[in-house]
This record gives structure tokens, C-alpha cells and sequence, in this order.
């Protein structure tokens, strides 16, 4: 049996790998959604492509680096996907919400920030469900 201790650090780990390839993934996010919004569709709009191109690209990072899939893939890939789709509805409400100040619909850039730092950590507790069967 692993000490408390290092099953702490263990987690800290991998919630640093999760955060890197996090910032990857949202980076395509992020990006893509700086083009298209309020220049090519409406900020949700924008949100939903968006967050679904980083969704893809997260999955295949995390499968990789950050978690020990437990099951097949296709299963992973579409529980993954699942949480996914609850995590862009979370973002889409909060960009929906945050356009409805002038501040935020101005500051587009800020606008995402603050959606994406609300939901990392639904993310990173929903994900290692799906992947090792476990939130803690």
C-alpha cells in the first residue's frame, strides 16, 4: 500500500501533467475562438467549434501523458466526450453570461479566460473518472 505522502505527490503530478496538456489543448481552444469570435460567428457559436477542437486534441493528449486508461479507448473517447460536452455547456453559459456586460463582450480574450479557469477542475476530476474510474 502507497504512503498518504506520496499519493499526494502522485496526485500533484498528475494534475500538473493534466495542466500542461491542458494548456495545449486549450491553446487551440483559445486561439481558434479569438479568430472566429465576433468575426465570423457570435461568441457561443465560436465557444462551441472551439471547444470542441480542443476537446479532441485534450483527449489525445491525456490518453497518452496523463492518465492509465482503464477499458478501451472508444469507451474513454466517448465518456470523454460526454464530460466534455458538460464542460462546454458550463464554458458556453459563462461566456453567455459574461457578454451580457459590456466589459466582456469588449475583452473577448477575457472573456474565455475566465470560462476555461472555471472549468479545469470539473475537468480534471470528470476525466480521471473516465479514464481510471476514480475522482480522488
Amino acid at each position: 500500500m502507497m504512503p498518504k505522502r506520496e499519493k499526494v505527490w502522485q496526485l500533484i503530478r498528475m494534475k500538473l501533467r493534466f495542466a500542461m496538456t491542458g494548456a495545449a489543448a486549450t491553446s487551440v481552444d483559445y486561439v481558434l475562438y479569438l479568430l472566429l469570435a465576433n468575426r465570423v460567428f457570435s461568441p457561443v457559436v465560436s465557444n462551441i467549434i472551439s471547444y470542441s477542437c480542443g476537446m479532441v486534441a485534450n483527449f489525445l493528449m491525456q490518453k497518452r501523458f496523463v492518465f492509465n486508461l482503464q477499458g478501451s479507448a472508444r469507451r474513454a473517447f466517448l465518456l470523454s466526450a460526454l464530460v466534455s460536452l458538460g464542460g462546454m455547456t458550463l464554458s458556453t453559459g459563462i461566456i453567455y453570461g459574461l457578454n451580457t456586460m459590456d466589459f466582456f463582450a469588449r475583452y473577448q480574450f477575457i472573456t474565455k479566460l475566465c470560462a476555461t479557469g472555471a472549468v479545469f477542475f470539473y475537468n480534471f476530476y470528470f476525466k480521471r473518472y473516465v479514464f481510471e474510474g476514480r475522482f480522488l
